[in-house]
């Protein structure tokens, strides 16, 4: 803290024999420069804080922001159907409050909200308590300030008015002084000399005697002009500066221990939302140790288990014996046509190509017979769901309507009792087509819980309960499973002939991807007739693009033009790689053998 000149130094600070030096004033012009520096950092300070405050304000913005950005979208129908049919990597609110990891970050993700809220009461108090405050008391201190310096001027001018009169009265008495000394001497020589007449001499010395009486008359003005002058004097420095000099040191303190306070305040502000952002911290800790690895991996099986059944062994194919090739229960028949038989080209079923096979846009079926069996089962079941639900609100607006019919009847100035009735009407119209609609879905619910392996005929295998009746018809199953691209099946031969599976929502995200180039050209050995949805049927003798080699499950990709691709057996044609082979489509020839 600056000391300022304190009563016990004023004197001897600004007194001095003469005034006309400017010590006093040089006083006023320091203690004005320090006072206005002081003011100065004070708005500095402010400044500083404002700049604190708006500083936390973008940060919770951009917490804010950040949180909303990572927030999981809300499911919709659509995403909700095409995850059923194939996983989609994005947030779903659903995702994140199904995994004990998602939902703690979840959790993370609100608290960071209220994190950010915690930066915006920061900014808040700042404002209020410091930014507004000091403001507000800027204005005062500089209202004060001027007040001081004014009454230190005028009581400065004050002085030096009276110590002007002082000097006029002093200069006038010593000039009458020395009129009158010179007029005695006049009188004394005209007195001394012979030839002036007395007459004269008389003058001289009634002029003298005037000059004598001015003088005192001088001397008496000057003597009382000093004595007040001493007085203002002693009053100037004993009394008004030092008082002065008081208030400016009290304002300088005051703003002084101002400025350290609003410090504390800036400290404190921070200080109170510690514990808040602390519980904060504690929340996002709490989630992270509720995280349960073992729980989320079953969910994910539980999620995405198909239902399928695994494979069967693949039988051994003599091709050494000169005799018709045997069909086995792993190879592709055409048991549709007139029962030639077509020659083996693969055993394992290649599941991976399915979601890439393009297919006409267009609704999955009624029954969700595209899907695997442990999915289609779920989605029947939300089906099912659902039309209740929908039953259950019709039930509701009919009992409302019929009490309101009730009320009418009873109370005919309420209302006509007839204007209900074609309501309610519609209503049991409504209900039992979804009466029928429930039980629609819940008899292919039945049927695919009584299909599923781990309902039904898995049980009976592991427990040797399960004997096939129709070897043939078993067999005719597994070439089914094993002939169709996806790993799919359908229950009979003949629907698969009569219906093909229609394209499922998750088809759309593959149709606009860039068709893959050729790598070579393929000569049909044999004619097939594709069946299976993924397959293309081929002419023998046939041409046409290969655009993925056979990956060792017996099938090879081809395509004869732009909108015609499917996959094919690889022992059914004859493949020519072509390193250089551009995707351009020509016209194919066929050529016989």
């Amino acid at each position: 803290m600056v000391s300022l000149p304190h009563r016990s130094v004023l004197h001897g600070a600004v007194s001095a024999p003469c005034l006309c030096c400017p010590k006093g004033k040089d006083q006023f012009d320091n203690l004005e420069k320090h006072t206005q520096w002081g003011i100065d950092v004070l708005e500095k300070y402010i400044k500083f804080v404002k700049e604190r405050t708006e500083i936390e304000l973008s940060y919770a913005k951009q917490l804010r922001n950040l949180s909303k950005k990572y927030q999981p979208k809300k499911n919709s129908k659509e995403e909700e159907e095409y995850r059923l049919c194939w996983p989609k990597f994005c947030l779903l609110r659903q995702d994140f409050t199904r995994y004990t990891s998602t939902r703690a970050f979840l959790a993370t993700l609100n608290e960071m909200n209220d994190y950010a809220g915690q930066h915006e009461v920061i900014s808040e108090n700042m404002t209020s308590l410091i930014t507004g405050e000091l403001t507000r008391y800027v204005q005062e201190l500089k209202q004060e300030r001027k007040s001081h310096f004014h009454d230190g001027r005028k009581a400065q001018q004050h002085i030096e008015t009276c110590w002007k009169q002082l000097e006029a009265s002093k200069r006038r008495f010593e000039r009458d002084c020395k009129e009158a000394d010179r007029a005695q001497q006049y009188f004394e020589k005209m007195d001394a000399d012979i030839n002036v007449t007395k007459a004269d001499v008389e003058k001289a010395r009634q002029q003298a005697q005037l000059r004598h009486q001015m003088a005192e008359d001088s001397k008496a003005e000057y003597s009382s002009t000093l004595q007040k002058f001493n007085s203002e004097q002693h009053e100037h420095y004993y009394t008004h500066i030092p008082n002065i000099f008081q208030k400016i040191q009290e304002m300088e303190e005051r703003r002084i221990v101002r400025i350290g306070e609003s410090m504390k305040t800036f400290a404190e502000v921070d200080r109170q939302v510690i514990p808040i952002i602390g519980k904060c911290l504690d929340e996002i800790t709490k989630a992270a140790e509720s995280v349960d690895h073992k729980n989320d991996s079953q969910m994910v099986i539980e999620a995405f288990k198909s239902g399928f059944e695994p494979p069967g062994d693949i039988e051994f194919e003599d091709f050494t014996q000169p005799m018709k090739r045997t069909v086995s229960e792993s190879s592709l028949s055409n048991s549709r046509g007139d029962g030639k038989s077509e020659p083996k080209f693969g055993g394992k079923s290649k599941g991976k190509l399915w979601p890439f096979i393009k297919k006409n846009k267009g609704a999955g079926p009624e029954d969700f017979s595209n899907l695997p069996p442990e999915q289609r089962r779920k989605k029947l079941q939300q089906k099912v769901d659902e039309l209740n639900r929908d039953i259950q609100k019709e039930l509701d607006q009919r009992d409302a309507l019929t009490k309101m019919k009730d009320v009418y009847i009873k109370n005919p100035q309420m209302g006509d009792a007839a204007s209900v009735d074609h309501r309610l009407s519609e209503l049991a119209q409504n209900i039992e087509k979804l009466r029928l609609e429930v039980q629609k879905f819940e008899g292919w619910l039945a049927e695919v819980e009584g299909r599923l392996p781990a309902r039904n005929e898995q049980a009976r295998r592991q427990s040797g309960m399960y004997e096939p009746q129709n070897p043939s018809a078993v067999n005719s199953c597994a070439q089914d499973r094993e002939s169709s691209p996806d790993g799919s099946y359908t229950e009979e031969q003949s629907q698969e002939t009569e219906m093909k599976v229609p394209a499922t929502d998750f088809d759309d995200e593959f149709d606009d991807e860039e068709p893959l180039p050729t790598i070579g050209t393929c000569k049909a050995l044999y004619t097939f007739e594709g069946q299976n949805e993924g397959t293309i049927s081929v002419a023998e003798g046939e041409m046409l693009y290969v655009i993925e080699e056979d990956k060792g499950d017996g099938w090879t990709r081809i395509r004869r033009n732009e909108d015609e691709e499917g996959y094919v057996p690889t022992s059914y044609v004859e493949v020519y790689l072509d390193k250089n082979a551009k995707d351009v489509y020509k016209p194919l020839q066929k050529i016989s053998e």
